[in-house]
C-alpha cells in the first residue's frame, strides 16, 4: 500500500488504527482444515480480523446453509493459534447466543438481517449489556434510514462499537456488478453519522474476483476505513461465493497495489486552488438551479394544456424520445448511462409531479 497513511476511528475497539482495517476470511466456514489453512496464510497479511460464515442464509432451499455452532470451535482455534481476532455473521438471537458463549470477538449482521427492524430488535435484545463490537451492513435496498434505524436498535441496548458496512444493493437493472454500489447511499450515511466507522466489502459488491480492485481503490478513495474481503485457499473450489472469494496471497498482493491518499495536504496553495474550483462548481450548481426551476414552470404550462384538453399526464413515445436523445448525447461527452438515466428519471418525475398537481387544482 503506497503512502500507508491515516488512522481509523476504530478507537476503543482494541485493534491497530492504521488504515485500512482489513477483515477477511472465507464467505463460509466448511471444514476445519480449510479454516485453519487460510487462518494461517492470513497472518502474512495485514489482516486483523478473521470472518467466516458459520450459518448461511441462502436465497434457494438446498444450498449449503454453513456447518452451524461446530464452525464457532474452529473460530476459537483461529484465535487461540494465530491471535487474529474473530467475526462471523448472526442472523437471529439464537446465533448471537452461541457466538457469545464461543468467544467471537466481533459480529456483523447481513444485509438480510438489516432489512427486518423486528429481527434486528431480538437480536438487540440478545446482547443487551455486552458491548461486543458489531459490524452493520447495509439493507439490501438502497435505504439510508433503514440502515441507520437498525444501528440505533442496537446502540439503545448499549452497544458503543458499531462500524457501517458497504455491500451494495439488489438491482433489478442489469449491470457489472452483483450488487450495485450505489456510493451516495454510504456516503449519505458519512454525512448523517460522521461518527461511525465506514468499512467496503468489495467481494459482494463485484460479485467476481476481477473487480475486487478497482472496488477497493474506490472506497479508499472516498475516505473509508476498512475493507471486507473474501479470502479462501482454493477459492474455485469453495462451497459459496467462489466466483468473488481469493487466495490470501492475492489480497496481500491487492492491499500491496492500494493507494492511499491523504484527507488534506496542509498547503495553504491547494486550499486556495481548491476553494477556487469549489467557487466555481457552487456558480455552475446555482445556474443548475435555476435552470431547473425553468424548466419545471414550463412543464407546469404543459399540465395546464393538458388539463385543459383532457390528456394524460403520462406520454411514452415522448419519454422514450428524451432518454433515447440524451443517452446518446450523454456518450459524447463522457457521461455513464446510469448517471444520465437516474438525471432525467428524477427530472421527469419532478416534472409528472408537477402537472399532477396542477390537474388536481
Amino acid at each position: 500500500m503506497e503512502t500507508a497513511i491515516n488512522k481509523t476511528i476504530f478507537e476503543g475497539w482494541g485493534l491497530d488504527c492504521t488504515r485500512p482495517l482489513v477483515i477477511a476470511g472465507p464467505c463460509s466456514a466448511e471444514t476445519e482444515e480449510q479454516v485453519m489453512d487460510t487462518a494461517r496464510r492470513l497472518k502474512n497479511t495485514s489482516t486483523q480480523i478473521y470472518r467466516a460464515g458459520i450459518w448461511k442464509p441462502r436465497t434457494r432451499p438446498n444450498s449449503f446453509e454453513g456447518v452451524g455452532v461446530k464452525g464457532l470451535k474452529w473460530l476459537k482455534q483461529v484465535k487461540e493459534e494465530t491471535g487474529l481476532f474473530t467475526t462471523t455473521e448472526v442472523a437471529n438471537a439464537q446465533h448471537a447466543y452461541e457466538a457469545l458463549k464461543y468467544g467471537v470477538d466481533m459480529l456483523w449482521i447481513g444485509a438480510r438481517t438489516t432489512v427486518n427492524p423486528f429481527t434486528i430488535q431480538e437480536i438487540a435484545e440478545a446482547l443487551s449489556g455486552v458491548d461486543i463490537p458489531i459490524f452493520v451492513k447495509n439493507p439490501v435496498n438502497p435505504d439510508v434510514d433503514l440502515w441507520i434505524g437498525s444501528i440505533e436498535r442496537l446502540q439503545k441496548v448499549g452497544i458503543t462499537r458499531i462500524a457501517a458496512v458497504h455491500r451494495g444493493f439488489s438491482s433489478f437493472s442489469e449491470n457489472r456488478y452483483r450488487n450495485s454500489p450505489n456510493w451516495q447511499i454510504p456516503i449519505e450515511l458519512k454525512r448523517l453519522r460522521p461518527d461511525l466507522p465506514m468499512v467496503c466489502d468489495p467481494s459482494h459488491i463485484a460479485g467476481k474476483r476481477s473487480l475486487l480492485q478497482e472496488i477497493a481503490q474506490k472506497a479508499m478513495d472516498l475516505n473509508f476505513d476498512g475493507l471486507m474481503i473474501e479470502t479462501h485457499p482454493d477459492p474455485d473450489f469453495a462451497w459459496s461465493d467462489a466466483k468473488q472469494q481469493i487466495t490470501p496471497e492475492e489480497l496481500g498482493t491487492l492491499l500491496d497495489n492500494l493507494i492511499l491518499r491523504k484527507t488534506d495536504t496542509g498547503s495553504i496553495g491547494f486550499i486556495h486552488k481548491l476553494e477556487e474550483l469549489r467557487g466555481e462548481i457552487d456558480r455552475l450548481d446555482q445556474e443548475l438551479m435555476n435552470t431547473l426551476e425553468d424548466r419545471m414552470k414550463v412543464a407546469t404550462k404543459i399540465g395546464l394544456v393538458k388539463k385543459e384538453n383532457s390528456v394524460t399526464i403520462l406520454q411514452p413515445a415522448r419519454w422514450d424520445q428524451i432518454i433515447s436523445k440524451y443517452l446518446e448525447e450523454g456518450h459524447s461527452k463522457g457521461f455513464s448511462d446510469e448517471f444520465i438515466r437516474k438525471l432525467f428519471m428524477a427530472i421527469h418525475q419532478e416534472s409528472i409531479n408537477m402537472q399532477t398537481k396542477v390537474m388536481n387544482d
